[in-house]
């Protein structure tokens, strides 16, 4: 397995903690905020991305779907509107996060369709070409071997099965560029400072969002572990992109 520079980021430089421990104790801390400030960080224009990500899966019509790093669930309720599969199945590190996604799938009455679980997606607990999809919504940032938890995600995916992540990444545009930088440098850690009392997660945000292996460099890593017919679509002037791949 290879090593990436992305893998060594972690929220709390300072702490002893495997960098799996340290994110779920991030996400459980920023929990009670996260969807807010999703919204509030990206001016409500995260909830398209989402939506043009899980459009990359619907040729297929997937039956049984794991969304990984499922957090509060947003993709995971967004894939069964759009999409109304028989079964969609979150995993997730952070109890904080799932906690707060059971209580909106409760809300909405989707408890039936849709099952969270505290997992890792290192060590995802199903049997080999069990999901037809794959949905990963900026979660693959936070893996600690991302190769190990892309392996995984093909592991359980049948043939003919398709992944899509939907990741941040470094937009090129001279001028949007400099301003992008300046808002993950500066703008987003002390509005997350404001609302959450923990500037760390945001700061971890932009670390990790810098050191991120995107572009060709994460399709390759993709066919690396065996995915195939791989691409990538990018979204508002490359702040995110869409990868994709089938096994």
């Amino acid at each position: 397995m290879g090593k990436f520079a992305h893998d060594e980021i972690v929220p709390f430089k300072e702490s002893e903690l495997a960098k799996k421990d340290q994110v779920a104790n991030m996400f459980d801390n920023i929990a009670f905020r996260y969807d807010f400030l999703n919204r509030l960080l990206s001016a409500g224009i995260d909830v398209s991305w989402r939506k043009k990500a899980i459009r990359e899966i619907k040729s297929i019509q997937p039956s049984i779907i794991l969304d990984v790093a499922t957090g509060t669930a947003d993709v995971a309720m967004l894939t069964y509107d759009m999409l109304h599969p028989k079964k969609i199945i979150g995993i997730d590190i952070s109890d904080g996060m799932l906690d707060f996604g059971r209580k909106k799938l409760i809300q909405k009455k989707l408890d039936q369709f849709i099952q969270l679980q505290n997992s890792d997606s290192e060590n995802i607990p199903f049997t080999n070409d069990y999901f037809d999809a794959i949905t990963v919504a900026f979660g693959v940032r936070n893996f600690q071997h991302l190769e190990k938890g892309l392996g995984e995600m093909y592991r359980v995916l049948k043939p003919g099965g398709k992944m899509v992540v939907l990741e941040f990444s470094k937009p090129t545009a001279i001028g949007f560029k400099q301003f992008y930088q300046l808002y993950m440098n500066y703008i987003t850690p002390s509005i997350g400072k404001i609302f959450s009392s923990n500037k760390n997660a945001y700061q971890y945000l932009n670390d990790s969002v810098q050191a991120f292996p995107e572009g060709e460099s994460f399709l390759t890593i993709m066919n690396g572990v065996g995915f195939t017919q791989t691409y990538l679509k990018k979204l508002s002037f490359g702040i995110c992109t869409i990868y994709c791949g089938s096994k």
